[in-house]
């Protein structure tokens, strides 16, 4: 289960932005998951609950945001929702050999949001955003 693998990296990201910007508690992740990332987010979810335990993030919400896999044929310019499984195929001339994935692999965080340690003064607070 790679879930486990990327919960455990954004975890690890955003316990750092969290450390490094002063924060108490994580109260919520956003994440960006393209419909051809092979992520499942149900997984994912599990995965992270477990990965935020004893961290700053224990009882943080994970919110995924799906992003539909979209191609461009090179050949007529023709944009399409691929789906999944993914057709390659473009639906406009029917060539497969000019094609390019637009949108659908990505796996990023979108956003971060934490209660600041009124002990610590660090750095203005501000949304993280980075891949994870």
């Amino acid at each position: 289960m790679h879930e486990m693998s990327i919960a455990m990296a954004v975890v690890g990201q955003v316990e750092e932005a969290a450390g490094a910007g002063g924060a108490r508690r994580v109260d919520r992740v956003e994440l960006q998951v393209g419909e051809l990332a092979g992520v499942v987010p149900d997984s994912l979810a599990f995965c992270f609950e477990l990965a935020c335990a004893g961290t700053v993030l224990e009882g943080a919400v994970l919110v995924t945001r799906p992003v539909p896999a979209r191609a461009r044929c090179g050949g007529c310019a023709h944009e399409w929702a691929v789906g999944m499984p993914p057709d390659l195929c473009c639906p406009g001339c029917g060539r497969a050999s000019d094609v390019e994935l637009i949108s659908g692999r990505e796996l990023r965080i979108l956003s971060v949001t934490w209660e600041d340690d009124p002990d610590c003064a660090g750095p203005a607070r501000e949304p993280i955003s980075e891949e994870a």
